[in-house]
């Protein structure tokens, strides 16, 4: 498997694991710079490589009624900010190919949302800038088939790919994780990242918006280190209750600490059987 590097922040097999965490939606700039300091404060205090993650756009709303988040300029305003202020790399997911540029010019990791990952042009494009790519896998995909759209960056010159585990449709409504997964896409040669929070979503089940399971955020996360995930990824929030976008999925923010101390552990038990 090989090495991707962002910034101090390494993905290989012996390195610590990686948390992406953030809110789904930068909702208003006051809630993402409170989000973002108190998890560098958290894994500051643990010495966990940290990632700030949120979407300046949220293309993909099942009611018009939805919350979309500011857009392209504001949201990477924003964005750039966090990275300034609190000295983190960025992660954000971007919809177009056009947008890739752009994007490419704030954020350290660009993510192509599971529902895009077989877009040719927006795989094309996000290689060009020669960034490294966070390819979601689909939740319509195997994960051996997410080899083919890998090398569609690699024919562009850009190897520097993680791969992203969130879940795959079980009938209406569902997701289920197999945990195979996350070995198939190793053995492919690519850092995987086990998104602990949309793979407990449940797709369309509260009439114009997902429900979900966060319930079993703790479980599927502390069996995804053991498993040997290169990173977690969680969308967590200050309120929950009040969070305009996932709001049944996301992890409340005071209960981030408590999960991170027991993969930390995990983590270091893992590594003493490789």
């Amino acid at each position: 498997m090989r090495t991707v590097s962002i910034s101090h922040i390494t993905f290989s097999q012996t390195s610590p694991f990686v948390l992406i965490a953030g809110p789904c939606v930068i909702e208003s700039e006051a809630i993402a710079s409170q989000t973002a300091e108190l998890i560098k404060r958290i894994t500051d205090e643990l010495d966990i490589p940290f990632i700030y993650k949120s979407s300046y756009k949220k293309a993909n709303r099942q009611s018009l009624n939805s919350f979309a988040g500011p857009g392209l300029k504001k949201g990477l305003k924003i964005l750039g900010k966090i990275k300034n202020e609190f000295q983190v790399p960025i992660l954000t997911d971007f919809h177009t190919a056009d947008e890739a540029k752009p994007v490419s010019e704030v954020v350290d990791v660009l993510q192509i949302p599971a529902f895009l990952c077989r877009q040719t042009d927006m795989v094309v494009a996000a290689a060009k800038t020669g960034k490294v790519i966070n390819i979601k896998k689909g939740q319509f995909m195997a994960p051996e088939d997410i080899s083919a759209i890998a090398q569609k960056a690699e024919q562009f010159g850009n190897d520097q790919l993680l791969i992203t585990e969130r879940g795959t449709t079980f009938g209406y409504h569902n997701l289920v994780v197999d945990f195979r997964s996350l070995t198939i896409i190793q053995a492919l040669g690519y850092p995987v990242i086990f998104d602990a929070t949309h793979s407990l979503q449940l797709p369309g089940a509260s009439g114009d918006k997902s429900g979900g399971q966060p319930q079993f955020i703790f479980p599927l996360a502390r069996a995804a280190v053991a498993a040997g995930c290169q990173a977690i990824f969680l969308e967590t929030h200050p309120c929950v209750a009040e969070a305009l976008c996932d709001a049944s999925t996301m992890l409340p923010l005071k209960n981030l600490r408590d999960l991170l101390v027991q993969l930390k552990q995990i983590d270091e038990i893992r590594k003493k059987f490789d």
